[in-house]
């Protein structure tokens, strides 16, 4: 009689937690859907034989001999939509990517596509298989028997040093300390229920428990089958990771360079709990756990934990961590001011403070943001307060931004406090009149600049009149001291300044905007402009690109609109993306845009400043901040993120009347120019307790990778009253790829002791098919049209002779690029392998069939030359064929890329340098030319195009050569570390291969 079984889902109370586990699912059998050539699908009742020698499938037309495929001819288990049939466009929206599997066998390298009902039921099938594969012919008995694991010894032993009676039984009380000290964060509950379930199925109720048991409950309950999954991916023997499985992890799954075998045996060492296994270098699964989870495989990349941008730049060439109302705990007009909240602000990293100055009571001038008398602080207190933490955090310049409020003999007391408490680092020198553009951060290490107002050099007075700045009236009105009525015609408000006061302004002076080209013919380099949210916004809109080149010279700041009296946040990327260095936010209101700000100013060591993108610091470049799409010479990238589970996720902090139960997803969220702003969700994991597994990949288009923020959020599905259970933010820049725990943050970014979320991250480019363009009937119908970037007419015919030049260049530069890039996808999608697989994955995993056989076909990668090709000795199999042609296209497509690069690059600089050479003389060629309004306009915008096109282009060329010559090192370092190269001793140097073309000067 046919078994009819099947699982919709993985049982609850069924952990796929060790190999046996998956061999025990494998031998009862399930329902799988078999997927045809021709697209269709039908279920079947897939099994694996007793013996463990091949996997069955019924019902079938073919006699029950050969439905059926035997373990040893099995090549490969590949997870996902891997193969040509899967990746069709009529089957690939009908089910998710998790879902898929393929059994590659026989001489010929056939397929079978299978489709399962969960990721779960994939995991075990792959994992059971991939163990077979392995050990199939040596041990056909059941895993899990005969001599204990490393781990169990290990478990044992944690279990005999609490057995201080030494009775071979412990407390259960003690047991449950014990796991939960072993895995910090499981809750108390859930062990001890766990314990009452394996006593109640063993009949041995009571207050003790022996070491068998005791070793049962901790492997269940510490055992993420994730990683067990990814354990028995790169493990040599299925049981632990050997010096040579973790070095491979590292390489080709994390991303690391340069790993040695000295730096895997550290890792082993302080990561490995069971002593037998630091003697032996052999990394367990709660090793690898705890590895994983550490800070040293962090998802934040650790270079970005210290400074290490350009520091030499001008300081309008940085964002600068900006606080607005910094010493407020709540919102703007009930608010308290509190001393601590500057301690907060320059504790994190915060480069620029405002000070409103009001008239004290006791003839001391105070500082005070709320309408509440009571509440104000004395000025020469914030100040000590400033000089105490001002470096703290940063070691680069600190901003005071000061609003005056208070009458010219207060201001005088003021400046006096400022001078007398600050000292050395008050920044007085003048403004260096030769220079164009403000001191670096560098250069400016360590002092403390003053913006606020100037009396003009025509005023030679103690004190005299100055206009008035928008900021601070708001608070004025609600504390009736508005008492300088606007004048008529709604000019500026003009206030007295005094003198001493005004000799504390050097880099920093406070002026009124005008227009943009006022400011082009008029504006000081050390002047600045402070806009209102509102007026920021309008020009952000209306004149994006004015703003932009604005911002290149000089320093902007925008503050909050007074209309925000709950103390909310702007959202700080829609100044960003114009170029605006200080947007001051409301440090003490925690939500969406203060995670933005504060993940934002993680990066660059959270030093306070961020180095602006390239494209926006150029003297001459485009950029349009509202753009759609990709900008011309910006690689635009692939993000590819798959949030794999959640560990000891907390309740939401509103949900009081919920029970124990959440039920979460996960939202990742891309922050930055509009083109890039995007969000994705996960499904809802039901039922799932505090570790929730989701298994679901996202992707993301990123054209401007410099300034993107990827923020993930956990939500509750079930929620009563508040959803929000826990976020992280981090810039796209300091991504780590791989295999990577996120550390969860409150609302308030407060770490969630032991809450993250497991993920992994691919970045590849978009260039050349990065995408993964699906094959199959779309791919049969025409090919995808080649788009070549080009330049634009200025109108100006000088001009547009020199950059005419460019355009077969132009050309030739994007077919040498698009050509190796279409190979790589092309070689990587034959290996089974996604876009975002390296080199040396696709090696190995040719090396990994020609291995699993015992007829292998014999292929050689002859590493005594440069390009090394990959050889064939006897008839080979379709698949293998297609392999090597694919193969072979790579290498001659890389070979073309490298040998012509140089002399294609030679050319766009030329042209670029040519165009670059008009640049002075601009202004008088549009003049003799007679351009005006529009055509003038028309014709800066198009030379700025070309530009930053040729700059973009051969940049890119430059990259891709870098990686071509990358490419050959892992070919060459693959081939040998797998067997399959041959004559390896002419290795190239990776120093050799790696040799950059010179950057571009900016």
């Amino acid at each position: 009689k046919k078994k009819t079984v099947s699982f919709s889902s993985m049982p609850n109370d069924r952990k796929i937690n060790s190999t046996a586990a998956c061999i025990s699912l494998m031998l009862e059998g399930c329902e799988l859907k078999k997927v045809r050539s021709n697209s269709r699908m039908y279920s079947r009742f897939f099994v694996l034989d007793a013996d463990m020698r091949s996997v069955r499938w019924e019902p079938s037309k073919k006699d029950s001999e050969k439905a059926k495929i035997e373990i040893k001819s099995v090549k490969e288990v590949r997870v996902g939509k891997k193969t040509p049939v899967l990746r069709s466009n009529g089957l690939s929206d009908q089910f998710p990517d998790e879902c898929a599997f393929s059994i590659i066998y026989g001489d010929n390298y056939e397929s079978l596509d299978l489709v399962a009902s969960s990721a779960d039921v994939v995991s075990a099938w792959v994992m059971g298989l991939r163990y077979l594969v392995s050990y199939g012919k040596h041990s056909p008995e059941a895993p899990g028997t005969g001599h204990p694991s490393l781990r169990t010894s290990w478990i044992s032993s944690v279990f005999d040093l609490a057995d201080l009676e030494k009775s071979g039984r412990i407390p259960v009380s003690r047991a449950v300390q014990l796991i939960k000290a072993l895995n910090p964060g499981m809750k108390t509950s859930t062990i001890e229920l766990k314990f009452k379930e394996l006593q109640k199925a063993s009949e041995r109720p009571g207050t003790e428990v022996a070491c068998d048991l005791f070793v049962e409950a901790y492997c269940e309950l510490c055992t993420r089958p994730e990683i067990f999954f990814l354990l028995v991916q790169f493990s040599s023997n299925k049981e632990y990771l050997g010096v040579k499985d973790l070095l491979m992890f590292l390489e080709v799954e994390q991303g690391m360079e340069g790993v040695t075998e000295e730096k895997c045996l550290e890792i082993v060492s302080k990561y490995e709990p069971s002593k037998e296994g630091r003697e032996k270098g052999y990394l367990a699964i709660d090793g690898f756990t705890r590895y994983l989870l550490s800070a040293d495989c962090s998802i934040f990349d650790p270079q970005h934990r210290k400074v290490c941008q350009d520091m030499a730049q001008p300081l309008s060439h940085y964002y600068i961590s900006s606080a607005h109302s910094a010493c407020l705990l709540e919102d703007n007009f009930w608010g308290r001011s509190d001393i601590s909240g500057y301690i907060s602000a320059l504790g994190l990293g915060c480069r620029s403070i405002e000070l409103v100055l009001w008239d004290g009571p006791d003839g001391e001038p105070v500082v005070y943001t709320s309408p509440s008398a009571a509440s104000c602080m004395p000025f020469r207190a914030v100040v000590g307060l400033i000089d105490q933490h001002a470096f703290t955090a940063s070691a680069y310049p600190l901003i005071l931004c000061l609003v005056v409020r208070c009458s010219a003999p207060q201001q005088r007391l003021a400046a006096q406090c400022l001078r007398k408490t600050l000292g050395e680092k008050l920044y007085l020198e003048p403004p260096n009149p030769v220079a164009s553009y403000l001191p670096s951060p560098e250069e400016l290490k360590g002092r403390i600049l003053i913006k606020g107002k100037k009396l003009p050099p025509t005023c030679e007075d103690s004190e005299g009149e100055v206009s008035d700045e928008e900021e601070g009236w708001e608070l004025a009105r609600r504390l009736g001291q508005e008492d300088r009525e606007a004048p008529e015609g709604g000019g500026l408000r003009r206030v007295r300044l005094s003198r001493e006061l005004s000799e504390l302004v050097s880099l920093c002076q406070a002026v009124p905007f005008q227009d943009f080209e006022s400011s082009r013919r008029g504006q000081r380099y050390w002047e600045m402009c402070s806009f209102s949210e509102v007026e920021a916004g309008r020009l952000t809109n209306e004149c994006p690109a004015e703003l932009v080149s604005y911002n290149k010279r000089f320093l902007s700041r925008i503050y909050p609109s007074p209309m925000r009296i709950d103390a909310s946040n702007m959202n700080p990327q829609d100044f960003w993306k114009c170029g605006c260095q200080m947007v001051a936010m409301n440090y003490q209101t925690p939500g969406l845009m203060m995670d933005l700000n504060a993940g934002w100013f993680r990066q660059n060591g959270a030093c306070g400043y961020v180095l602006r993108p390239a494209i926006m610091r150029e003297e001459v470049s485009y950029f349009s901040a509202n753009a759609k799409d990709s900008l011309p010479g910006v690689p635009a990238q692939l993000l590819h993120l798959k949030v794999i589970s959640g560990q000891n996720l907390p309740k939401p902090k509103g949900s009081g009347a919920k029970g124990e139960v959440v039920e979460p997803y996960v939202c990742a969220e891309i922050h930055g120019i509009p083109a890039d702003c995007a969000e994705h969700r996960t499904k809802t994991a039901l039922q799932s307790g505090d570790n929730p597994i989701f298994d679901e990949s996202l992707e993301f288009q990123i054209n401007l990778p410099e300034l993107a923020v990827l923020r993930f959020v956990v939500l509750d599905d079930d929620y009563i009253g508040d959803e929000f259970i826990a976020q992280y933010t981090i810039p796209f820049e300091c991504l780590q790829p791989g295999y990577r725990h996120v550390p969860l943050q409150s609302l308030a970014g407060e770490p969630l002791p032991h809450a993250t979320l497991f993920v992994h991250v691919a970045i590849t480019d978009r260039r050349g098919g990065g995408k993964g363009h699906r094959r199959g009937l779309a791919g049969r119908r025409g090919r995808r049209v080649r788009e070549y970037t080009s330049t634009k007419a200025t109108g100006i015919k000088a001009i547009d002779e020199v950059f005419r030049t460019a355009t077969q260049p132009l050309r030739e530069a994007t077919d040498l690029r698009e050509n190796v890039q279409n190979a790589l996808v092309s070689f990587k999608e034959l290996c089974g392998l996604t876009p975002a697989a390296n080199m040396k994955q696709c090696i190995l995993t040719v090396s990994t069939w020609l291995l699993h056989s015992d007829s292998a076909p014999s292929v050689t990668l002859n590493l005594a030359e440069q390009y090394p090709p990959m050889e064939a000795q006897g008839p080979i199999p379709d698949l293998l064929r297609k392999v090597l042609t694919a193969y072979e296209t790579m290498i001659q497509t890389s070979r073309t890329l490298i040998e012509s690069a140089d002399a294609v690059y030679g050319k766009l600089i030329q042209a670029q340098q040519a165009g670059m050479d008009f640049h002075k003389e601009l202004h008088r060629i549009e003049t003799k030319e007679g351009l005006r309004g529009r055509k003038l306009q028309k014709a800066l915008e198009s030379f700025a195009w070309n530009i930053t096109v040729l700059k973009g282009q051969a940049d890119l060329l430059k990259h891709a050569k870098a990686e071509a010559l990358d490419n050959l090192w892992q070919i060459h370092n693959a081939g040998q570390s797998c067997g399959i190269g041959r004559n390896g001793s002419a290795s190239p140097e990776p120093s050799r291969l790696r040799a950059p073309l010179e950057p571009i000067p900016e």
